[in-house]
């Protein structure tokens, strides 16, 4: 794929499926293939890459004689890292964001826990690095650099679990942090008692605490949602 045809697909991706997403195109919505190639003035093999992408995330299912049919919200591929950030575009935000820190509250205390137990040397000296550049840009309305140790806390916290289905949802989590950061779901500076609770995170994981480890983290997401309560209502 040239860089040329690489970019008509991009772009044909960012608008079709935000929209497929946002509820532009309804469930059982039926796109055709001509019609969606004069809109956005691409060639044919341009399209179908594009739609074979979108029915790789399950938002259409492609049939001779029919066309291209959106399909229900419910069989969505709504872990797709994709999938989530058009969502997160979208109308439907709040929602969105609200679920997936629910996900979070869910499963990270758990693998905090696990990683008190399972961590690497290395990992422990990650997770500390993280959340002390976590600490070091707290202030100064830096959010930017805070969400890359932030991202690299809880993926890093999550592979160390030692459990491979938790480690696979590192790039969930990432689109949730980036989300929030990207479309204002934040305050200007992170909320120091957030960000003492990640050192103390660190620092339970470090020494083998995984009943503290844990504790800690469920309060990390609990405060994650009281958030939204007051950003995202």
């Amino acid at each position: 794929m040239t860089a040329q045809v690489r970019g008509l697909h991009a772009r044909v991706l960012e608008t079709l499926g935000p929209a497929i997403t946002g509820g532009e195109y309804p469930p059982g919505s039926v796109l055709r293939i001509d019609e969606l190639c004069k809109e956005f003035e691409v060639s044919r093999s341009v399209m179908r890459e594009a739609v074979r992408v979108l029915e790789s995330m399950h938002l259409v299912e492609s049939r001779r004689r029919v066309g291209v049919t959106v399909l229900p919200t419910p069989e969505w591929n709504v872990y797709d890292p994709q999938v989530i950030r058009w969502r997160l575009a979208g109308a439907d935000r709040p929602r969105q964001l609200r679920s997936l820190t629910v996900l979070r509250s869910a499963v990270e205390p758990t693998a905090a826990g696990l990683a008190a137990r399972n961590a690497t040397a290395e990992q422990c000296a990650k997770i500390t690095e993280c959340a002390l550049g976590m600490v070091a840009n707290s202030r100064g309305h830096r959010l930017e650099d805070y969400l890359l140790h932030d991202v690299e806390f809880h993926r890093t916290i999550l592979c160390a679990s030692g459990n491979e289905m938790f480690a696979r949802l590192g790039d969930v989590v990432a689109e949730v942090l980036t989300g929030r950061t990207h479309h204002q779901v934040m305050f200007e500076d992170p909320d120091p008692a957030a960000v003492t609770l990640h050192v103390k995170v660190a620092e339970a994981v470090r020494e083998r605490d995984a009943v503290r480890a844990e504790e800690l983290t469920r309060e990390i997401t609990l405060g994650a949602l009281e958030e939204l309560d007051v950003l995202a209502p």
